[in-house]
């Protein structure tokens, strides 16, 4: 029996093995290796490492995590997490593992427009987040492209940072190439446009079929619903990173530095319940 069986080996679910490590409490981490940002070369606007490899950082943090013995670090997959009386059972493909407690730090998946050459560059020069990647594109032109009601005022936070900012629709790009210091975008009325990067706005999902499974209460915005420490509606059953949304948030937060946040709240929140109990 863990303590705690926390799903994900990103940012959220290291930091919450960190932290219950640092606490003496016999946990298991079980990575799949499918990361959101595993195509980003560069991290960016996270104290101290803004800039690292994030499979740097995630290095990093699995060798700090190896000094505390009573955490163990598997790569493997989770194929279905169960309630039972006293605890969780949580199924990966060498058999069942029990918990006190789960966190789920699976993250989410991306869909991105359907533009041809789009993917290729996602993470690169094409991002979301115009906190983590704008500011690599300072004094130069990006594009916009998205056709949301958010479209002008991602438009409006990086104009202090770009020379030009471009809003192009999505249905007005026919495709996306790379040139040798950025983006070509091919524009369906025949003239190309080129920039240094482009933000798009993916339709994201949360990944895997354990929240449902398990029937923990959804937001509107389809993450998680928990409280600030993480707890969801399921008893035992925690949610960090990118799936979750406390109720005071109006979306989830997508970031490396609430990740980790949320990872560390979730794990204070595991070690008091314990002593509880």
């Amino acid at each position: 029996m863990y303590d705690a069986i926390i799903i994900g080996g990103g940012p959220a679910g290291l930091q919450a093995a960190l932290t219950l490590g640092r606490m003496h409490r016999r946990t298991l981490l079980l990575d799949s290796g499918a990361y959101r940002n595993g195509t980003v070369r560069h991290a960016h606007n996270l104290l101290t490492n803004d800039g690292r490899d994030p499979a740097e950082l995630r290095r990093l943090a699995r060798a700090e995590i190896a000094a505390y013995d009573t955490v163990e670090i598997r790569d493997a997959a989770v194929s279905t997490v169960e309630r039972e009386e006293d605890g969780l059972i949580v199924t990966i493909d060498g058999g069942q593992l029990r918990a006190r407690a789960v966190i789920l730090a699976t993250g989410v998946a991306d869909e991105l427009p359907p533009i041809p050459g789009l993917a290729e560059h996602w993470g690169d020069t094409v991002a979301n987040c115009p906190f983590c990647h704008g500011h690599e594109f300072s004094g130069r032109p990006v594009a916009v492209v998205n056709a949301s009601a958010h479209a002008a005022a991602l438009a409006a936070m990086l104009e202090p940072v770009a020379s030009e900012v471009h809003v192009v629709a999505p249905a007005d790009v026919r495709a996306v190439s790379g040139t040798d210091d950025g983006l070509r975008l091919e524009l369906t009325d025949g003239t190309a446009r080129d920039v240094a990067g482009a933000f798009v706005a993916p339709t994201w999902t949360v990944r895997g079929e354990i929240v449902d499974a398990l029937g923990l209460e959804r937001q509107e915005s389809g993450a998680v619903r928990t409280d600030p420490f993480g707890r969801t509606s399921v008893e035992g059953v925690y949610a960090v990173g990118d799936i979750a949304q406390p109720d005071h948030l109006p979306g989830p937060m997508f970031s490396l530095a609430a990740a980790i946040a949320g990872g560390q709240l979730a794990a204070v929140a595991v070690v008091q319940s314990l002593v509880v109990a």
